[in-house]
């Protein structure tokens, strides 16, 4: 059960209107709704816990979505699916997101643009020479486990695990974090996103 922490403050929150929410899909599906508000929220709307898990929900669809692609259509496909999703899902229309990704290192470890996004999802870009494509690793379902969902009005964030699964039965658990806010036509924007590996001493 996530620890819900509302900055802006209880009861101002549960007063808030039950604005129309991000498609709600199951973590073992394998198709993707690209994350489009089916209604209008103000840009300054408090964002709802439901928001939150709704677009957790939409992200962990699309790299599902994203790999399936690949696999029936190949790298192209894959990439122009990619492409839709940062477009939708991310903030890079309003500026340079917060970008860690869970395999980068050296100069190229935080993404803030577009650009560095997306080879890090599907590869194929000279200038990012070491990424092979994390959204292309046959990820067939998921699951996300919150630690906490901290909401500030118009802004959220989130801490917790995602556990991914392959297309052998493998799972890989990512730690993962992500912060929102709302764009001008009320929909989330991903504007921070940071994935490690667990700790481990050996």
């Amino acid at each position: 059960m996530p620890k819900i922490l509302a900055l802006a403050g209880l009861a101002s929150l549960l007063a808030a209107p039950a604005y129309a929410q991000l498609p709600a899909t199951t973590a073992h599906t394998d198709t993707y709704a690209v994350a489009t508000l089916g209604g209008v929220a103000p840009a300054a709307a408090p964002i709802t816990v439901a928001e939150v898990e709704a677009a957790q929900r939409a992200w962990g669809n699309a790299l599902v979505a994203i790999s399936t692609e690949y696999k029936t259509n190949g790298q192209a496909a894959a990439a122009r699916l990619a492409g839709q999703v940062l477009d939708t899902a991310y903030g890079y229309s309003l500026g340079p997101v917060a970008f860690k990704p869970t395999l980068a290192s050296g100069e190229t470890t935080f993404r803030t643009t577009r650009e560095g996004a997306l080879a890090y999802f599907v590869g194929g870009d000279a200038n990012f020479p070491s990424d092979t494509g994390f959204a292309l690793k046959g990820w067939q379902s998921y699951a996300i486990d919150n630690a906490a969902i901290v909401l500030n009005g118009s802004t959220a964030i989130s801490t917790g695990n995602v556990m991914l699964t392959n297309d052998k039965g493998e799972v890989t658990t990512v730690n993962k974090s992500w912060g929102w806010v709302r764009d001008a036509n009320g929909a989330l924007r991903i504007v921070l996103h940071h994935s490690s590996l667990p700790y481990s001493a050996h």
